[in-house]
């Protein structure tokens, strides 16, 4: 008889570990979830019970603080898509105070992958050695995020350094089990507590995301931004990286290397410089900012429909001059002709409070509603307002889907088309960096003389729009300081 093979213990625990990880992840999720719903549910009634209305208010908040804990730990703790969700619901007009206040500070940080299995990788992409390709690679990451880690290097006979984008390995698997356990969420949550049509937002992301795991659309995407704003400016609102092409494989993508402080860090540049943060300069820098990167969208979404669609803090550098440079194209998104054409209709609407061309928009971008509510137009308009600009109507802080006053209550979001959530998650990140910023504006004002000259081209818009109310130099008029 044969002896048998030795048994490698370690491999086996570590294909058992592999094949168990996404079902621990989902089960860790749902009792997290779970505590955190039911947490809230409880303390309805808990609230409902107290008549007095200050009291109430205060119950409210610790509440809210008390919840913010444990949705920081759960997004922490798993990491992955739940930063990339952190991202989006950590948004002063999204979400309370107290989460804002907690989640703000998780930005979409990961482990970085060991440097044994990035020059694996770099091998097994590129078919070549790291020594042959590059005269010196940093070891230690720039940054590393959720999908990838970004290393600094110089390629060989090269004068200038480049930036190396390595995909963690095995990330995929995980991120699609994490997106799966949200849409559930997402369905019960839609049935029972808020009446908007979150299913489809959750099936829009899982695309996007899935479209980032793919560099070569990213580095296509890229070429593609950037040959556009670069062709249609005098010059570009905002800086795009140069590709190198023939370093592009699905799962590594080499770039420029562009030099500049984060925006989160600008704070702390601006008073490094001796200069008063609450003063002039400081002022007009960051409205400089703002006006480059509210122009840069206005001509990526309305003129063309094909836009950068993940302008969060992480993927915005300020450089010198106070130019922006926009980074990470894995997340892009291409509206078909007649969805660009109704959101610039929208747009018009929103910038000339006109609550009857609002109405007739949403039927025109397919966004179905249920209204509950007497005053149906002036509740659309705002509710347009609240989803589609960076300046909230008069008297909404932020979107209170739970609240009885709330636009969203009123009229009902019962089917909401998901190529529209990258439109609507640009616009609330917009608003997160103005808020940031201390500057309160429109961007469907700024966009508006965009949105005219697309609907003239389209034969939708009788009458030349006046071109110049879109330029730099008109702008400033649209936005004021707090």
């Amino acid at each position: 008889m044969l002896p048998l093979p030795p048994i490698d213990l370690k491999d086996v625990q570590q294909k058992l570990a592999t094949h168990f990880r996404p079902w621990q992840r989902s089960f860790q999720f749902w009792v997290r979830a779970v505590d955190i719903y039911t947490g809230y549910k409880a303390f309805q009634l808990r609230v409902s019970l107290v008549k007095d209305a200050k009291k109430q208010e205060e119950m409210w908040e610790r509440q809210h603080e008390f919840a913010a804990e444990k949705i920081y730990a759960m997004c922490s703790d798993l990491g992955g898509f739940f930063l990339k969700v952190a991202q989006i619901v950590g948004k002063p007009d999204l979400a309370p105070a107290a989460w804002v206040k907690r989640l703000v500070t998780l930005c979409d940080h990961a482990p970085a992958t060991p440097f044994d299995a990035v020059q694996l990788m770099l091998e097994m992409e590129l078919g070549r050695s790291v020594g042959e390709v590059f005269e010196r690679f940093d070891v230690d990451p720039l940054g590393s995020a959720s999908i990838a880690q970004v290393h600094r290097a110089r390629l060989r006979g090269d004068k200038t350094d480049v930036v190396v984008k390595v995909q963690h390995p095995g990330v995929q698997d995980l991120m699609m089990t994490d997106i799966h356990n949200v849409q559930a969420f997402a369905l019960y949550m839609q049935k029972t507590d808020i009446k908007f049509d979150l299913y489809s937002v959750t099936k829009e992301m899982e695309k996007q995301i899935g479209y980032e795991f793919d560099f070569v659309r990213e580095a296509d995407a890229m070429e593609k931004i950037r040959h556009f704003l670069y062709e249609n400016n005098k010059r570009s609102p905002v800086l795009v990286p140069r590709l190198i092409r023939d370093m592009v494989t699905r799962r590594v993508l080499v770039m420029e290397y562009i030099d500049g402080t984060p925006i989160l860090n600008l704070g702390d540049e601006i008073a490094k410089r001796g200069i008063n943060p609450g003063g002039k300069i400081a002022a007009a820098a960051k409205q400089k900012i703002l006006q480059s990167l509210t122009l840069a969208y206005g001509q990526m979404i309305l003129k063309t429909g094909f836009f950068h669609a993940d302008p969060h803090p992480g993927n915005i550098l300020i450089c010198k001059g106070s130019e922006v440079a926009l980074l990470d194209y894995g997340q892009v998104k291409d509206l078909p002709n007649e969805l660009r054409l109704g959101y610039a209709n929208l747009v018009l609407a929103i910038a000339d409070g006109d609550p009857i061309r609002a109405s007739e928009s949403y039927r025109e971008l397919g966004i179905e509603t249920l209204s509950k509510c007497e005053n149906e137009q002036h509740e659309m308009l705002k509710l347009a307002q609240t989803m589609f600009d960076t300046k909230l109507p008069p008297g909404v802080t932020m979107l209170q889907p739970f609240s009885d006053e709330s636009s969203i209550k009123k009229i009902a979001v019962q089917g909401f088309p998901e190529e529209l959530f990258s439109v609507l998650r640009t616009v609330h990140l917009l608003r997160g960096l103005s808020v940031g910023l201390g500057i309160n504006y429109s961007c469907a004002e700024q966009w508006r003389p965009i949105a005219e000259e697309a609907l003239f081209r389209a034969g939708r818009l009788k009458g030349r729009p006046i071109k110049a109310r879109g330029r730099r130099r008109g702008l400033s008029r649209l936005f004021r300081r707090d």
